[in-house]
């Protein structure tokens, strides 16, 4: 299955006075709720906390915050379409949390191995097993099936899931086929074979990409039956929707099966969302969240796709994707120091202060304390408590054990329960694993601290801004230390410059023009990126500086505080539309269902024209007949997956993409690919009666 890449940002959505539609967006720090009626108009809106350890408290609260709001009492029969879109993917990925996994690779030698990059964490168990195919989809080797029976159950006991990837699988799926009937007949453990999830070569990279999918299986599993627990208990019976990485929909069992589509959902969700609400066509979307900010272009109404694949956290799929840039900034990242005393903003996430005390007051009186002391503890803004309800974790090594048994359920100072950087980094693997939560200041509690935020408790957030620049003082042996105000001030500066940086950096990669070495533009032009988003001339005699030639759409909670001087910095117009804190949710149930089907036909041996299709290869000696017969599978194919993936009515578009080489005097056809692309508006319930 291959994501469309050509998903527009406001498709039409069924005009019907019938009915209502659920958007649902479970982020890093927040799910959020939007109604919209038969009229595409939003008619509610909620946000609720989302809680990590029982997605299903969360989610229930946005659900029925949202429903109260609509003032109707039967607004739950009335709900058509429930659809959502998460960063728990994606954020799995960037904070490198997975669950185990076993990944057998077939035919690969260890060069392809090593470039796969399936060896970096060293988390995965890997096995290579003698087999593959060759380019023309002939057998190199006969599949070791005793091998593979060996590796199932050497493996099954350690893991979640399995992951099978062959060389050439693309040309000729056999051996991945018959692995994962191997290995359902040996397990229960789920199976995603390489071939279903990209009809692109380059072997290492599918199977990065199907061992990702595979890790991230339980991730979506645990939203997925967090959502349909909740939908029963709120007698909510409409199908339910997943948002993939291309901004188009999927049902939830589908997305079971192909976790890894769901990799920047929710920045896709975001371009969707951005492009309903503001009707613009061409602009600069920013997705300012609590964990991280996204940056996508969107050109002629539709976002702009990364051929390449998804690249987050530093691995590169071959999922096609919006093209996004993702940094760990957000209104909820950590503020501290690094080793020169510098002020930094992530990329981590932590509870707010400000937050933590409006939950837990006694927190309030222990920072009272602290916030008097010239001398301070290690790590002296941390906090971290057990979160409810999660029984001691099996498999810890000493240091996380230590920790855990430290803690409770109340907050504690981290310093109290570990006693140098490696007893944090065990911390934070529980944190990473969902089992505690870290509160330390961030730049929601600067916001607070500078009158731009409300609703928390804003003496925490000063607190914790006077014990940050007491560490500072004291570091750089400082006379006079910060104000807290000076503090919030820095810390909202250096979230417009870095957001100003993301915006360029991603207006920059894609001119065809420039051409940065390691992200630099040389000595001229990183002066120019500098001085653009420091707000500053560029020398006495020259004010040279950047302007971003398109709108600024900004969305998310946070982005009222930062972004209207992040455009003054760019020379942009800003557009922060109506509901832009759940574009996110709105983007989720504005979008339509998408699939793509990719059928390659080359040439192996002359006037031998063959198909390479998922049943495997057919030979032609016409080319015509076999790009006939690419031409109607590759539509049955995409017709069937929209239809499986929740499509009503879906209509397919069919193009042929060749490749000529020259022999002598003639061409001839070298490949020639045939894609198929099915479109349909979601496939919504029948609304109850009253």
């Amino acid at each position: 299955m291959n994501p469309a890449a050509d998903a527009p940002t406001h498709p039409t959505m069924p005009a019907t006075t019938d009915g209502l539609w659920l958007g649902l967006d479970t982020g890093g720090t927040f799910t959020d709720a939007v109604l919209l009626d038969g009229e595409r108009r939003v008619i509610a809106t909620a946000k609720a906390l989302t809680t990590h350890w029982d997605l299903s408290i969360g989610i229930a609260g946005a659900i029925r915050a949202v429903l109260a709001a609509r003032h109707a009492t039967h607004s739950r029969a009335q709900i058509r379409l429930v659809s959502v879109s998460t960063t728990l993917a994606t954020n799995s990925v960037v904070e490198n949390r997975f669950s185990p996994i076993c990944t057998l690779l077939v035919g690969f030698d260890d060069a392809m191995v090593e470039r796969s990059g399936l060896q970096r964490d060293g988390a995965s168990l890997l096995v290579q097993i003698r087999g593959g195919h060759d380019a023309t989809g002939e057998e190199l080797a006969p599949l070791d099936e005793a091998a593979v029976l060996e590796a199932v159950h050497s493996c099954e006991s350690r893991i979640d899931a399995f992951a099978v990837a062959a060389r050439f699988s693309v040309r000729n799926p056999a051996h991945e086929l018959r692995i994962r009937q191997l290995i359902r007949a040996a397990s229960r453990k789920s199976v995603t074979c390489a071939h279903e999830l990209s009809s692109k070569l380059d072997a290492p990279r599918r199977a990065l990409t199907a061992a990702l999918n595979a890790r991230l299986t339980a991730q979506i599993r645990h939203l997925i039956e967090a959502l349909g627990a909740v939908l029963q208990a709120e007698s909510i019976s409409a199908p339910l929707m997943i948002v993939k990485g291309d901004g188009s929909l999927m049902r939830a069992d589908v997305a079971l099966e192909y976790p890894v589509e769901t990799i920047l959902s929710g920045p896709a969700a975001s371009v969707v969302g951005a492009g309903f609400l503001t009707g613009l066509k061409d602009f600069a979307v920013s997705d300012m969240g609590g964990t991280t900010t996204d940056v996508a272009i969107v050109s002629h109404g539709r976002p702009l796709i990364n051929d390449q694949g998804a690249l987050i956290g530093g691995w590169r799929t071959m999922v096609q994707a919006v093209d996004v840039r993702t940094t760990g900034l957000g209104g909820d990242s950590e503020v501290d120091f690094d080793r020169d005393t510098r002020l930094r903003v992530g990329p981590r996430k932590a509870m707010p202060l400000s937050l933590l005390a409006h939950h837990a007051p006694a927190v309030l009186a222990d920072l009272r304390a602290l916030a008097v002391q010239d001398r301070l503890p290690d790590f002296p803004t941390q906090y971290a408590y057990r979160n409810p309800d999660r029984e001691t974790p099996a498999h810890l090594d000493g240091l996380e054990r230590r920790a855990w048994d430290a803690l409770d359920v109340e907050p504690r100072r981290v310093s109290n329960v570990v006693r140098n950087v490696p007893g944090l980094q065990a911390l934070r693997r529980l944190a990473d694993a969902r089992l505690v939560t870290i509160a330390a200041f961030t730049p929601s509690d600067a916001m607070h601290i500078l009158g731009k935020q409300q609703g928390w408790n804003a003496e925490a957030a000063e607190l914790g801004a006077r014990i940050l620049a007491t560490f500072e003082r004291n570091a750089r042996s400082r006379d006079r230390a910060s104000t807290p105000v000076e503090i919030a001030e820095r810390t909202a500066e250096h979230v417009v410059r870095e957001s100003a940086r993301i915006l360029l950096a991603t207006a920059l990669a894609h001119d065809p023009v420039l051409e940065p070495r390691d992200g630099r533009y040389g000595l001229l032009g990183d002066q120019l990126v500098e001085d653009t988003i420091a707000g500053r001339r560029f020398s006495g005699l020259l004010d040279a500086r950047l302007a971003l030639g398109t709108p600024i759409v900004a969305i998310g909670a946070p982005v009222g505080a930062y972004y209207p001087e992040v455009a003054r910095r760019l020379g942009a117009p800003l557009s922060v539309p109506p509901h832009a804190a759940v574009c996110n949710a709105v983007g989720a149930v504005a979008g339509v269902v998408s699939q793509t089907v990719d059928i390659v036909v080359n040439q192996p041996t002359f006037k031998v024209f063959r198909v390479h299709d998922p049943a495997g290869s057919r030979d032609y000696g016409e080319v015509e007949e076999a790009l006939a017969h690419a031409r109607r599978v590759s539509a049955e194919l995409a017709l069937a997956a929209a239809i499986r993936a929740g499509a009503s009515d879906p209509h397919v578009e069919t193009t042929v993409t060749e490749q000529l080489a020259h022999m002598g005097t003639s061409d001839y056809l070298a490949e020639a690919r045939v894609r198929s692309t099915a479109t349909g508006r979601p496939l919504a319930g029948a609304a109850r009666a009253g």
